[in-house]
């Protein structure tokens, strides 16, 4: 029997939803509002229009997630991104290690169909919108052709986290596509339009393997002939060999000079072309013999997207704000990826496929960026957010993107649970409300301190604390090994007053000189050395020899400062295998990978800061400096347990026990007994570790600070708490229902080797 052989029309099956926030999109971004949002009880819809979740970090286009860290390559120390997208990088450094994208595919789609309040639409793509008046928008329709499905889905709020602007476009929302002359914002950084261009390009990345045997390749007729005539970076070692793939081919872009959302299939052919062309040129030029047993094993079907729009919103972020570190009352996430600038011809440019420019540190992104002033109901979150061509250079990248993502997802519930607009959010006094609820998630927001923000009571604020001991960080023991200084070195501590006394062995391969700096930065918060606050001589003797470094320096204010060994490749300086919590080297060396070469040396009139690299190495290479401290640090003690930075910065906030404490322990104690719902703890997860998500593999599963194992109990012994397996930063510890106790004793144990663990705070209530 024929089914339905006489209608007329036929239509696609309709499915009607109904939700509190509407999230159009799904990267990171997309991802991690949709999750905040559900994680506050609000029925939300996620709508992706490709088969996978994380856009450019997917494996449909294989880049690796970065933000502030930028490969542990600038002086943004402790600065990956917390919350949701924290989780994810620990849970996928966890399960996925070796960076397999298709496995990160994996922890997106485990992370949001984990929860309940969460409809997730793959394969649907959102094409029309409908308001009730010009400033509300009532519903979107988006179509799925592969279960012919079509979705009218209602919402209270939506959010635009599409890339391109999907949401924000249909809707009227104001946008500009293309760059701002120089005299608009005063951005001294703002390109030649005409030379450089006013957008950045698209790139799509390749893989290769190893057969074992020869593989020959023939190139298809659209593969660009004689590649090396065209494109100038293929004879620039800076950019190619025939042995790297992946990310390491970023600079593979093109379509800067068209419309990056309307011509986005004509560039992927031309990038089809480019990459088969390449591809073409490693296998058959006959100038790589080491490619004979290569074969292409991968090439992206569609292209990773820079820019194309990018909306008003009630603020827009401007290079000044960044280079300047500016303070805004309302922030609520930050950047610390270089300002990356691209020019506009992509692979067929002369010079340099980038130009990035760092900041001293990390940077303030207001939330007033992810609202529209001409939409009531609307966010607009990822690289879409307000902000000018300059800025969303640093902006763009995907784990600060998706810290404005869980922002907005958060903001939505307040203006839900308040009856209020998302620009009614932006006044100082409900923004609070927002800022409170980010920092008790796990994120940090530099400059913004929970306690200052908190709105729910914290009941660690009116316990009694007592731990069973604090570390008194006396000394870094020699492991055996040594560290010859080729370039500088430094030790980067925490001090609260006076300098300590510095005494250390070094070796000398023959009579000459060491010579230590005390250096610090000009604003506290940064980790960048350009002040020299004190400078010290020593003549060596060929052999051993020891240092004892009095800076006689003292501080009116708690910061880190660096305690540096300048060039001398005649001498060694003992290094330390114990990871201690707020504690890292660095050194003035070079990363190419992010435009490092030692120190930033801008061309005048840019409106960039000239200033060194002090970079610490990736783990497992990166030691401490072996020496001692006269009087120990002390910084580690029981009161950081009420800090709300979960992570190092100005200081080391964090309890961290004595090394000799074989059974560290925390007891809260009130005065009467509470009503205790929820534990928070928070755990040294490193914030300093970039945690790319593919390509570039991890020596660590689990961070070596990061307490394991723990468990919980109340006044009356019993236990409330157990837990045996944790890698994660934060841990949300939820009773069935309150318990009455006048104290909680938290039990740990301490990781295996050596280490020194910090826990980084803790929130009852």
């Amino acid at each position: 029997m024929f089914i339905g052989e006489l209608e007329k029309r036929r239509d696609f099956t309709n499915v009607v939803l109904r939700a509190d926030y509407v999230v159009a999109g799904g990267g990171l971004t997309g991802v991690c509002s949709a999750i905040a949002a559900a994680r506050e009880g609000l029925k939300t819809v996620l709508v992706q229009d490709r088969p996978v979740l994380g856009g450019n970090a997917s494996s449909e286009v294989r880049l690796w997630a970065l933000g502030a860290t930028s490969h542990m390559g600038n002086n943004n120390r402790w600065s990956r991104e917390g919350g949701i997208i924290d989780e994810i990088l620990v849970e996928n450094t966890f399960r996925n290690k070796e960076g397999n994208p298709v496995l990160f595919d994996m922890v997106l789609i485990d992370k949001v169909l984990a929860e309940k309040n969460i409809t997730l639409l793959l394969n649907t793509v959102l094409y029309r919108a409908e308001k009730s008046d010009d400033r509300t928008i009532t519903s979107i329709t988006a179509i799925n052709a592969q279960n012919g499905t079509e979705y009218h889905i209602s919402g209270r709020y939506f959010a635009d986290c599409t890339g391109d602007g999907t949401l924000g476009y249909l809707t009227g929302a104001s946008y500009r596509l293309g760059a701002e002359d120089k005299d608009e914002y005063g951005e001294l950084f703002a390109p030649d339009k005409k030379q450089y261009g006013e957008l950045l390009g698209h790139s799509i990345l390749f893989y290769m393997k190893d057969a074992g045997k020869p593989v020959k390749f023939i190139a298809p007729d659209f593969a660009l002939k004689d590649a090396e005539k065209h494109i100038p970076k293929l004879q620039n070692p800076e950019y190619f060999n025939p042995g790297q793939q992946g990310c390491k081919y970023w600079w593979l872009e093109y379509g800067g000079r068209l419309d990056t959302v309307k011509d986005t299939e004509a560039i992927k052919y031309e990038l089809w072309k480019v990459v088969y062309g390449v591809w073409d040129y490693i296998k058959n030029s006959g100038k790589f013999p080491q490619a004979e047993n290569l074969t292409l094993e991968w090439a992206g079907l569609f292209p990773g997207k820079r820019e194309s729009r990018r909306f008003k919103g009630l603020y827009t972020i401007i290079q000044q704000d960044i280079i300047e570190q500016r303070s805004h009352y309302d922030a609520v996430a930050y950047g610390g990826w270089a300002i990356d600038l691209h020019p506009s011809d992509g692979v067929y440019a002369p010079g340099r496929a980038c130009n990035q420019w760092h900041s001293k540190g990390v940077y303030q992104i207001p939330y007033r960026c992810y609202v529209t002033p001409d939409l009531d109901n609307l966010f607009i979150g990822g690289r879409i957010m307000s902000s000018s061509h300059v800025a969303n250079g640093s902006t763009r990248v995907m784990c600060t993107a998706a810290l404005g993502g869980e922002a907005i997802g958060r903001a939505a519930a307040i203006c839900i649970a308040d009856g209020i607009s998302p620009a009614e959010l932006a006044s100082p006094e409900n923004i609070i409300k927002l800022q409170s609820r980010l920092v008790a998630n796990g994120n940090f927001i530099p400059g913004v301190s929970g306690s200052e923000t908190a709105v729910v009571k914290n009941l660690v604020e009116d316990a009694a604390i007592c731990v069973s001991s604090e570390l008194e960080l006396g000394c870094l023991p020699h492991d055996g090994t040594w560290f010859s200084l080729e370039y500088p070195a430094a030790q980067l501590i925490p001090v609260h007053d006076k300098v300590p006394v510095i005494t250390l062995d070094a070796e000398a391969d023959e009579d000459t000189e060491l010579v230590m700096q005390l250096r610090s930065s000009s604003k506290r918060e940064n980790y960048t050395p350009d002040i020299t606050d004190a400078g010290l001589r020593f003549p060596l003797k060929k052999g051993p020899n020891h240092i004892i470094a009095d800076f006689g320096k003292t501080y009116d204010s708690p910061r880190y400062v660096f305690i540096c060994f300048m060039t001398n490749p005649k001498v060694r300086i003992p290094m330390s295998g114990r990871i201690v919590t707020g504690i890292t080297t660095v050194y003035n060396h070079i990363n190419p990978a992010v435009s490092n070469f030692g120190r930033q040396t801008p061309p005048e009139g840019i409106g960039v800061e000239s200033f060194e690299f002090w970079c610490p190495k990736r783990s497992p290479e990166n030691r401490n400096i072996a020496m001692s401290f006269a009087p120990a640090i002390r910084c580690f003690g029981a009161e950081n347990i009420r800090n709300s930075c979960w992570r190092p910065f100005v200081s080391a906030n964090a309890w961290v026990p004595s090394p000799k404490d074989m059974a560290p322990a925390v007891l809260l104690k009130w005065n009467r007994k509470q009503k205790i719902r929820s534990v928070r703890l928070f755990f040294d997860t490193d914030a300093d570790h970039a945690m790319e998500t593919v390509q570039m593999g991890h020596h660590d599963s689990i961070m070596p600070c990061c307490y394991r194992k723990y468990r919980i109990i109340d006044s009356e012994g019993k236990q409330l708490f157990a837990v045996s397996d944790n890698h994660q930063t934060v841990n949300l510890l939820l009773l069935d229902s309150p318990v009455a106790t006048d104290s909680l004793t938290i039990e740990l144990v301490r990781p295996e080797g050596d280490v020194c663990p910090g826990l980084m705070g803790i929130i009852a209530g």
